[in-house]
């Protein structure tokens, strides 16, 4: 058996492998889950960091990250008849799953897609759960509607791509690098603007639609997120879920002095200006949303059947052995990787 371990908020060197725990018993309506992968998200380094404020509020130190993963069912919970030990499932859990063994919510966990393996589906949850709920659930996107992503060849950004092709938008995907150009457009993206390739890529990302968007995904902070609510058309939405470019590059630590510029350039939006401009500002935290079972399940429901279906698909994953979670965390706080990243066990 084997887990990850943070003790205290810090760089990599705090990441640390704890083996032969013993594992909690599954109460009823939980089952127990034999681990093989799990998905490494932006969230996690968060979490290491000592920055992710439902981490504080849910568990403390010292902590396991990891929202989501694949495996078999090791053990049935009272009450637990939709599945048999050995199966195949992914799910998620709110916090835990970087260990072998994880206990979780049976409405949290579904049969393992025909068509994946274990590390594409350990890779699926968080990023499309990420996307479903602020296109379906709260902004409730339409046919015909513009959609700016940034961040489109990440793991939310390319879920978002599809869930919003489903949805019939035309979407628009900010990435950060050429080689992330084209994984971005096939995906489905109908424009893809490179920031790199761009002195100012703000007027690329006007031209591609000049009369703005009706829906903007914006997850990288700061004083992006001023130029993303401008850019929003009158009865757009502009949705807040995260702050990437807060925190710098490759340091595997916290800036407080660039976190605080980027803190002041902040935008404060203004109700009255919202309710002149017709314009609206939403956020979520989807560990926060974990007590909405019904919203969960739904939204797996769907994601499960348009992958089964071919509509959306998996995306590119790249595996750590779970002794290399600092190479998996370093390569995703760099921001030149694609797709998911999975660690496995």
């Amino acid at each position: 058996m084997r887990r990850v371990r943070i003790r205290a908020p810090g760089g990599y060197e705090r990441l640390e492998i704890e083996r032969d725990f013993d594992p909690s018993r599954p109460r009823a309506g939980e089952l127990l889950v034999h681990v093989e992968a799990a998905g490494v998200n932006f969230a996690d380094s968060a979490v290491r960091m000592g920055l992710y404020s439902s981490a504080k509020e849910y568990i403390g130190w010292p902590i396991t990250p990891g929202f989501e993963f694949a495996g078999r069912v090791a053990e049935l919970g009272a009450g637990v008849t939709e599945f048999v030990p050995g199966a195949p499932v992914f799910g998620v859990v709110r916090f835990g799953a970087w260990s072998s063994h994880v206990v979780t919510r049976a409405q949290l966990v579904m049969p393992l897609p025909a068509g994946l393996t274990l590390e594409q589906a350990a890779g699926v949850p968080t990023v499309f759960l990420t996307a479903y709920y602020p296109l379906f659930a709260l902004t409730r996107v339409r046919a015909g509607e513009r959609v700016l992503i940034h961040s489109a060849a990440g793991g939310v950004g390319g879920a978002l791509i599809q869930l919003a092709k489903i949805a019939g938008c035309h979407v628009v995907g900010v990435v950060g690098a050429a080689h992330k150009v084209a994984l971005a457009h096939e995906l489905g993206a109908d424009v893809v603007i490179d920031r790199s390739a761009h002195a100012d890529p703000w007027r690329a990302i006007d031209a591609a639609s000049p009369g703005g968007f009706d829906v903007v995904l914006d997850a990288n902070g700061g004083p992006s997120l001023a130029e993303s609510y401008t850019r929003v058309a009158r009865g757009g939405r502009l949705v807040v879920y995260g702050f990437h470019t807060m925190l710098p590059k490759g340091r595997g630590r916290p800036s407080w002095p660039k976190a605080a510029h980027d803190w002041l350039l902040t935008p404060r939006f203004s109700p009255f200006r919202m309710v002149k401009e017709n314009r609206s500002v939403l956020a979520f935290n989807l560990s926060y949303l974990f007590e909405k079972a019904d919203v969960f399940a739904e939204a797996m429901r769907d994601i499960v059947g348009w992958l089964e279906a071919g509509r959306v698909r998996a995306l590119p994953v790249r595996t750590f052995p779970v002794e290399q979670v600092a190479d998996a965390q370093r390569a995703l706080e760099s921001g030149d990787t694609t797709g998911k990243l999975v660690l496995t066990f």
